[in-house]
């Protein structure tokens, strides 16, 4: 479960600021709203721990074999064209993406929008916030994205100018034209 701080009455939380209060509080896992709103993300437990790394090791595998990208874990945290500065569960960028980057652009939070993105709703997360967050993404430039939700047995797949596609698990999800060869069935 994400908590959403108001910081405005003590400060304006750009971007800039959100990534030093990021060093200077390594531990605690944080996004920033495009609003500048200060998002804490608590922990999940181990089943919902244990199906991002599998997700992240599935795409993963994937890359090796094609090498068209870079994997990124949450633990990453994207500075999105929009203004937010976001990590979602699973994230790919394109090779040619990436390498437009500086080195120093490379070490901070990456200042773009990643190619492809998987949201993995946990027990503790509420659907809404998830969903405005891959609207934020598409908003961003994403080209496909992936919202599992193993709670209520779907997933919702997000690409620009269409409208959301949501199936019923178990399910086969495919790469397109994003993620060429890129199949991952989907049964929590």
């Amino acid at each position: 479960m994400a908590t959403l701080i108001n910081v405005d009455s003590l400060t304006k939380l750009t971007s800039e600021a959100f990534y030093r209060l990021c060093l200077a509080n390594p531990d605690i896992s944080m996004e920033r709203s495009p609003q500048g709103e200060l998002i804490i993300m608590s922990p999940v437990g181990g089943e919902s721990g244990n199906r991002e790394a599998n997700l992240i090791t599935y795409l993963n595998v994937w890359n090796l074999k094609y090498n068209l990208g870079l994997v990124f874990s949450s633990s990453t945290v994207f500075k999105l064209p929009k203004g937010g500065d976001r990590s979602p569960d699973v994230a790919w960028v394109s090779r040619e993406k990436w390498d437009s980057l500086t080195i120093e652009e490379k070490k901070k939070f990456p200042p773009l929008c990643p190619d492809f993105v998987i949201e993995l709703s946990s027990e503790s997360d509420r659907i809404k916030p998830l969903q405005e967050k891959m609207q934020e993404y598409l908003d961003s430039g994403l080209r496909l994205g992936w919202l599992i939700n193993p709670q209520d047995r779907e997933v919702e797949v997000y690409q620009p100018e269409k409208t959301v596609e949501i199936y019923s698990m178990p399910c086969l999800l495919l790469g397109k034209d994003v993620l060429p060869n890129f199949e991952l069935e989907i049964n929590f």
